[in-house]
């Protein structure tokens, strides 16, 4: 397994784990978090593991988010 692939799974795993601290939160605050997530994840896939893609993808992600269900 290669450090990349490690990284990855850990953020899963950190993400997984940080859902409990949600539960006070403002149903807009939660789509930020998650759309910030899922653009992470989906910016590190598009881009092979960049950072700067990671980076990007969880920006527009959380922007994302933040507009849904205003």
């Amino acid at each position: 397994m290669n450090a990349i692939h490690a990284l990855k799974i850990a953020g899963v795993v950190a993400l997984i784990a940080s859902t409990a601290a949600c539960s006070n939160m403002s149903a807009r605050e939660r789509n930020t978090a998650a759309g910030a997530a899922i653009g992470g994840v989906a910016g590190s896939v598009l881009t092979g593991g960049s950072a700067a893609g990671t980076i990007g993808g969880a920006a527009v992600g959380g922007v994302v988010g933040n507009q849904i269900k205003k």
